[in-house]
């Protein structure tokens, strides 16, 4: 039996949602090996709010990690929260001297409920160490916007021109994620492969339990370029996966409430439409 194998490379949600936790919990699902490089481990206080407290751990222990993974021979990597320049460096070393080219890149800015980027230079080295090597990009509308250099993306239109300006910066198929900030009758994504842009619209569900959604999202993509799907075919039924995860999201605590990953798997998925704008 040949299993493949899937590395992310982020930090770890103590909650159990997103980051590490998800990515993994949906390459089981996909039926890939998945391991991990952790970079950041993410607290979040009760006490205050549920407030997000970020310890990056130091570099060499980040290359340590790197040593191990890399050994097993990975088929498909991710990555994820990325705290500091000299860590999306060293991820965008680790991705090359992986030799892979399924790689999946979460631009992961800020932490949820929070609305500022963690560190402003991340962006410049995102777009030096990170898209150049992405197969996939998947930013939310906020990080699209602070990788493009348009700002606020509030538009399809908008939409479609940041993607064209981060496919120019070296990534090879961008998605944008139009989440609940985008004004429009359905949850719709945006990808681009350098020549098409395409919608992949469900029906919208209204809940606040979509915490994990977008790690979930890029990983389930990753999983799949991993298992040989197409491009097109690997964001097509991560859409389906994370969409059916959104819409039995689950309440965890007074604070949050993260997507189930084995949703799709147990319910089925939302019917997802694409169309060529």
């Amino acid at each position: 039996m040949s299993i493949k194998k899937t590395l992310t490379i982020a930090g770890s949600d103590t909650s159990g949602g997103a980051g590490i936790q998800a990515d993994l919990k949906t390459f089981q699902e996909h039926g890939t090996y998945g391991m991990n490089i952790l970079t950041v481990i993410a607290t979040m206080d009760p006490d205050n709010g549920w407030s997000h407290g970020v310890f990056s751990l130091p570099v060499e222990e980040i290359k340590r990690q790197a040593k191990t993974a890399l050994s097993t021979n990975v088929d498909a990597i991710k990555t994820g929260m990325l705290s500091t320049e000299e860590i999306i460096e060293t991820a965008g070393n680790i991705i090359e001297e992986a030799g892979v080219k399924s790689v999946v890149i979460d631009p992961v800015m800020v932490c949820k409920g929070e609305d500022e980027v963690l560190n402003p230079g991340t962006v410049d080295a995102m777009i030096e160490f990170l898209l150049p090597r992405a197969l996939v990009v998947t930013p939310n509308l906020f990080e699209a916007g602070q990788l493009s250099g348009l700002g606020a993306l509030h538009t399809i239109e908008d939409m479609k021109a940041a993607a064209e300006k981060i496919h120019a910066l070296g990534a090879k198929n961008v998605v944008i994620k139009g989440g609940k900030q985008l004004k429009h009758e359905k949850a719709v994504d945006l990808f681009y492969d350098g020549q098409t842009h395409t919608l992949l619209e469900t029906e919208k569900t209204e809940t606040t339990f979509n915490h994990g959604a977008g790690c979930t999202f890029a990983a389930a993509i990753t999983a799949n370029l991993a298992n040989g799907f197409s491009v097109a075919d690997s964001v097509f039924e991560a859409k389906e996966f994370v969409s059916a995860a959104i819409a039995h999201g689950w309440k965890l605590n007074q604070y949050v409430g993260p997507v189930l990953h084995g949703a799709k798997g147990k319910f089925g998925a939302p019917e997802v439409t694409t169309t060529t704008v």
